[in-house]
């Protein structure tokens, strides 16, 4: 049997060869038929593939008629997201609920329709009788996206209504999800860490009056405790991470796939599959790696020489992963600041010292003030670079004790509301399938008899 398997794996790395030099296009071909790659012009903006009444991003403004970067602005239904959280914040509210009410529905909520709402999601957070025994608790992976898209597609077959494209029923449908998307994506965690890592297992319910934000941690942690500044900054990454523009990988993916008429559990599948890259969704999981390894291979991290030698390596590909990355700083489109990224400092270093992680708050703020300087030095960018919210999630998310598996599940939970909207603004708007066109650069072939080729 062993030999078989290394006679398989040696014939697959055989093919893989092929594949490669098959698959390998001159770089130069893309200049010469104009080919946008990844979708983005010489400059990095994305090219305009649609239209959305959703969000809205600014990055740049147009002075003499040319573009001229400046602070970053996200606007939730043409609110600035800067102005959406001061409100809930300092009404002492939470704000994750009526802000998928504005995604969903393009305007704030009155008091008496947010609670109509919240209880509506209350409602929804059930799952169908043993589910939770029958597909959540089997085949346990480490891998909490995929088993999330896997309880995704299952729910599919619980629904009688799965192929009723109408907006009521497509709103159902996801209000559902949003509802339970932290019931699988907790319990998903539960059962690998009982069945794989030999822990305790905990299935806690979700409370009715409780918030989004309160039931994530209610249902993780054994004792089902938690403190109020804890559900209240996790609940503002929740409204920070809910939307951004129509444009990221994920929420394309979901105006691609809900385009071909698929129905809302394939798109959602669809999109967590998107979301679940390091070069999306998982990137936080690498900023806190990277911390790790900069603490451990810096003699003293309160001495900013040190930590400037680190990131040099970090970007000469000498540290961490070696791959000329640091983690958490840049965007594809904001380039001076990340408003997300701002609106979170705050609430980073209030939790960083009722967690007593003062000095791993002071390292990190020590990164964002020196990385931009390194980055512009040594790879002569001066357009700007900032830190993004990835770069405070993943601190965030470890100070609140979430095990690194439920990161980009987390921001999933939040996604679900942003993905939602748009995939009813794609039903509603549109009637053709998104198909866009590859340039092919393959010479013309002769076909060859079996018997004469070589």
């Amino acid at each position: 049997m062993k030999k078989n398997v290394t006679e398989y794996m040696l014939g697959i790395e055989e093919l893989s060869v092929k594949c490669r030099e098959q698959g390998m296009i001159d770089s130069g071909l893309y200049d010469v038929y104009d080919v946008k790659r990844g979708l983005r012009d010489i400059n990095g903006m994305g090219v305009v593939a649609g239209l959305t009444k959703i969000s809205g991003i600014k990055s740049h403004e147009m002075i003499d008629g040319k573009k001229v970067p400046c602070e970053g602005v996200l606007r939730y239904r043409g609110i600035d997201i800067k102005d959406l959280c001061r409100g809930f914040l300092e009404a002492q509210r939470f704000g994750f609920e009526e802000t998928t009410y504005l995604l969903l529905f393009g305007k704030l909520p009155t008091a008496e329709e947010l609670e109509e709402f919240k209880a509506l999601l209350a409602k929804g957070r059930t799952l169908p009788t043993n589910f939770v025994r029958d597909v959540i608790m089997k085949a346990p992976s480490k891998d909490m996206m995929n088993t999330l898209a896997r309880s995704v597609l299952t729910l599919a077959c619980y629904d009688k209504h799965i192929d009723d494209s109408s907006i009521e029923n497509i709103l159902r449908q996801c209000l559902m999800l949003i509802s339970v998307f932290p019931m699988l994506a907790v319990y998903g965690y539960q059962a690998y860490n009982h069945y794989e890592k030999g822990k305790s297992l905990y299935i806690h319910r979700p409370a009715p009056k409780l918030s989004t934000a309160e039931n994530i941690l209610r249902m993780l942690r054994p004792d089902k405790g938690y403190t109020e500044l804890e559900a209240r900054i996790l609940d503002l990454a929740l409204v920070l991470h809910a939307e951004h523009g129509g444009g990221n990988n994920s929420t394309f993916t979901t105006h691609v796939v809900t385009s071909s008429g698929a129905d809302t559990y394939a798109v959602v599948a669809a999109a967590l599959g998107s979301l679940k890259g390091p070069k999306h969704g998982g990137a936080n999981i690498k900023v806190v790696q990277m911390f790790q390894d900069l603490k451990a291979n810096v003699h003293d991290i309160t001495d900013e020489t040190q930590v400037e030698d680190y990131l040099v390596k970090l970007l000469h590909k000498e540290a961490f992963d070696k791959k000329g990355l640091i983690y958490g700083m840049g965007h594809a489109v904001y380039s001076i600041s990340d408003p997300r990224a701002q609106i979170f400092k705050a609430s980073v270093e209030k939790l960083a010292h009722a967690k007593r992680r003062d000095e791993d708050y002071k390292l990190y703020a020590m990164v964002a003030e020196l990385a931009p300087k390194v980055i512009a030095r040594e790879r002569r960018i001066y357009k700007g670079v900032s830190a993004n919210v990835d770069f405070y999630s993943g601190f965030v998310y470890s100070m609140l004790d979430l095990p690194s598996e439920l990161f980009t599940p987390i921001f999933a939970v939040a996604r679900i509301s942003g993905w939602s909207a748009h995939r009813m603004e794609e039903l509603i708007n549109q009637d053709k399938i998104i198909r866009p066109t590859y340039q092919s650069v393959m010479p013309e072939k002769e076909y060859v008899e079996l018997e004469n080729r070589f």
